[in-house]
């Protein structure tokens, strides 16, 4: 059933536009008609919806049928909206996550609605250029909500610390599996399953699966012991924070609203918080940051003392970064490689605060390949080590920007075949200089880097794999801009 505040707001964008086809104002549609202006105002804007009698006057003053009036079919200009409106996309899409009431919204589209019609329109044309998802949308949804808040949660924070008061865990100390396997079986009830999920080869992508009915948690036997302790403090975290809107396989397969996506990330954000504690990690890192040189080796010891997962390490640093230490300017990346395909992939992205140099794109462009994060990637595939650590401090072509940029490359846990590497940029500013010392270090190997092969004007890159045609593009049309411009100087 369609909510009755659309059907009110779809009938007042049709007597708005069947008056306006009129070239009636509100005054004159209230003198043919006899009812007050306001009142008219009201319908027009979704508050109001008139009884039969009063459609009828409204009919045979626009010269248009009863039915014609109350069918829920907008004329083609303004048709995108009637189907958003049906369609119940306003409901699923997070509003009030970012403080917008639906209402708002609503009054929007009843003022303006050829131009909002025109605007989400394009948003559609784009949408569909880029092959964008719902589920897309949704990550996208979630990834800005996290970077308003920094991505920083206080709130799960404090749960994660009274759950360790609660069950007498020690966060000074490295938690094990059996800590936490033991509190799924015995507080909450589980059982482990550890051989079904193997049995299935169409499930070799998963990691495990959970059965409500009968709490049941199946566990590939392939997970390595840092995925098993991150799938069991999610569990911790969905029953704790008491979060039944939930998704039930990791990695995830599909997802039926936003609060599955959001409760998801809650129940990371849990999980990692309790695996990587704030307060200890934060008095390691002040140590470490204290240091005037870089060295991979301490970097990595830091990482082992607290998890053998890079990915859970380098996102537990988006969090108490800009929270404890006021770097504010990170990003986040994730890539993926298959060596025999020869492409490389962005499948997850963060920056904090604003949208930082290496973005992902949707044309299908070529990251460049002076990045850290793609060096590593293409090493790993051919090196005998697990895990290969790299860093550079990255100079961008184009602006003043530039960032140390910390690289980790490891096989994927989740696709045979695959590589994968996480890396944490971080803003070289006299703030963070102040923050971390070895910034400074002279020995931190600098490289001029680009966006995209497509976009980039530097001339002698051996590692280029793409002609800049966007930048050749730019340069064709700056070249006939100025010829043009002649032109009209010469025959004003």
């Amino acid at each position: 059933m369609i909510e009755e505040e659309y059907i009110r707001l779809i009938f007042g964008l049709k007597l708005k536009q069947l008056r306006t086809d009129k070239n009636l104002s509100l005054f004159g549609l209230a003198k043919v008609t006899g009812l007050s202006k306001s009142y008219l105002n009201e319908i027009e804007k979704g508050k109001k919806y008139p009884k039969r009698d009063k459609i009828l006057v409204l009919s045979e003053a626009l010269d248009t049928t009863y039915d014609q009036m109350v069918s829920l079919k907008l004329d083609k200009n303004l048709a995108p909206i009637g189907e958003i409106l049906q369609s119940r996309i306003l409901k699923e899409i997070p509003l009030e996550v970012f403080g917008i009431k639906e209402s708002n919204l609503i009054d929007i589209i009843a003022e303006a609605p050829i131009k909002v019609n025109a605007f989400i329109s394009t948003l559609f044309e784009i949408a569909k250029h880029y092959n964008l998802t719902r589920e897309s949308f949704f990550l996208a949804a979630l990834r800005s909500y996290q970077e308003a808040n920094n991505n920083y949660f206080e709130e799960i924070e404090v749960q994660v610390e009274k759950f360790a008061k609660a069950y007498s865990i020690d966060l000074n100390k490295r938690l094990l599996v059996e800590d936490l396997e033991e509190i799924l079986v015995e507080e909450y009830g589980y059982t482990i399953n550890n051989e079904e999920l193997t049995q299935h080869t169409e499930l070799n992508s998963l990691r495990s699966v959970f059965v409500p009915t009968s709490k049941t948690l199946l566990v590939s036997s392939e997970t390595d012991n840092s995925q098993r302790m991150f799938i069991y403090a999610k569990e911790i975290a969905y029953n704790f924070l008491e979060i039944s809107d939930r998704l039930y396989t990791f990695s995830w397969i599909k997802f039926e609203s936003f609060d599955q996506v959001l409760n998801n990330f809650m129940a990371s954000y849990f999980a990692g918080s309790l695996l990587i504690p704030r307060k200890i990690l934060v008095k390691e890192l002040k140590m470490f940051f204290e240091n005037k040189e870089f060295i991979a080796e301490d970097f990595q010891k830091l990482m082992d003392k607290f998890t053998d997962s890079p990915e859970t390490f380098y996102q537990r640093l988006t969090n108490v970064l800009p929270k404890d230490f006021n770097l504010k300017n990170l990003f986040f990346l994730r890539f993926s490689h298959k060596p025999e395909r020869n492409d490389i992939q962005l499948t997850k992205e963060l920056h904090i605060t604003n949208l930082l140099e290496p973005h992902a794109n949707e044309r299908n462009e070529h990251y460049c390949r002076r990045w850290v994060s793609i060096k590593t990637l293409q090493k790993i595939a051919t090196s005998k080590d697990s895990h290969l650590l790299d860093y550079q401090i990255s100079s961008y072509q184009h602006t003043e920007n530039r960032y140390l940029v910390l690289s980790s490359a490891t096989k994927d846990p989740f696709r045979k075949g695959y590589f994968r590497s996480i890396s944490l940029g971080i803003l070289i500013s006299s703030h963070s200089i102040n923050k971390i010392s070895f910034l400074q270090d002279a020995t931190i190997p600098i490289r001029q880097v680009g966006v995209t092969c497509e976009s980039c004007s530097v001339s002698d890159c051996l590692e280029r794999v793409a002609p800049p045609r966007n930048l050749e593009r730019k340069q064709r049309f700056a070249k006939t801009d100025k010829v043009v411009t002649e032109i009209m100087e010469k025959f004003k």
